[in-house]
This record gives C-alpha cells, sequence and structure tokens, in this order.
C-alpha cells in the first residue's frame, strides 16, 4: 500500500540506497539500516509495517535477526530478501514466521508485490486480533482495559 512504512536491512550500504531510492519512488516510507541489532532496536522505537532483511550479515544474521522480530510481538510482516539463500534457509526462515523469501538479484515490482502482500496480511492480523478483543469485551466487559493495551 502506498505509504506503508518499510525497514530495509541489509549490510551491502550500496543496495540498501538503492533500493531505498526504488521503494520511495513507488510511495513507500522507507528506513534502511545495515544490521540486525538496529533493525530491533528500531522496530523497538517505531512501528513498520513490514521488514525487508537480507540473511547474511555480520554481527546478528537474517535468521536470528527474523527471531528476535518474532519476539517482539508486532503488527509487521518480515520479507526475506537474499543473495545467500537456500531451500534449507528459506524453510527455516517460512517456518520461523517469515512472510516471503527472496533471492537477489529481483525485480523491484516483485518485491513490491511481495511487500503489498505482507501489508494486506499485516492488515489482516490486526484487524483479526481487533474483532478478538471486541469479542472478549463483549464477554467480560470488566477485562476491557487489559485488552487495549497497546500492541506495538
Amino acid at each position: 500500500m502506498i505509504g506503508s512504512k518499510i525497514l530495509l536491512v541489509d549490510d551491502e550500504i550500496i543496495f540498501t540506497n538503492n533500493m531505498s531510492k526504488l521503494l520511495t519512488s513507488r510511495g513507500y516510507l522507507v528506513t534502511a539500516v545495515n544490521n540486525g541489532e538496529s533493525a530491533i532496536r528500531m522496530l523497538e522505537e517505531k512501528d513498520f509495517d513490514v521488514v525487508v532483511l537480507d540473511l547474511k550479515m555480520p554481527g546478528m544474521d537474517g535468521i536470528t535477526t527474523l527471531k528476535e522480530i518474532k519476539k517482539l510481538g508486532l503488527f509487521t510482516e518480515t520479507l526475506i530478501l537474499t543473495g545467500h539463500g537456500s531451500v534449507d534457509t528459506a524453510l527455516e526462515a517460512i517456518k520461523i514466521g517469515a512472510y516471503d523469501y527472496l533471492a537477489k538479484p529481483c525485480e523491484i515490482d516483485e518485491l513490491v508485490e511481495k511487500i503489498e502482500g505482507a501489508w494486506q496480511q499485516k492488515d489482516a492480523d490486526e484487524k483479526k486480533d481487533m474483532q478478538e478483543k471486541i469479542q472478549k469485551v463483549i464477554e467480560s466487559p470488566s477485562d476491557a482495559f487489559k485488552l487495549f493495551k497497546k500492541k506495538k
């Protein structure tokens, strides 16, 4: 969706600069960081709709970063975009909770299509969560305040 907030995580600075420009030209709000640790800090501070995550990075690799993102319990979908992938890492990433897995190089239109799908999944998850909270309020009004505490 135009205006979606994208967090781009890749240690290749030239790649992040170029991809940021391409995604920004498509109407996305892009923030780029160059390692997993910075990605986690950024996600703790700001809301993002979709994370585009590389696998092979110094320090915290992409699989570990994905696990940490999932621990945060955010309404954020993660796409893996890597030049160092394999069937095993793709399966592992999907099992952990990645929305999808793309190999570099990929066409910008293909990435945009995946970002749109990830945004739709995020939106559906948020709506489902809200509906469940509303149902619980209807069933037990005394617990209403506990349910609507902000979930990042």
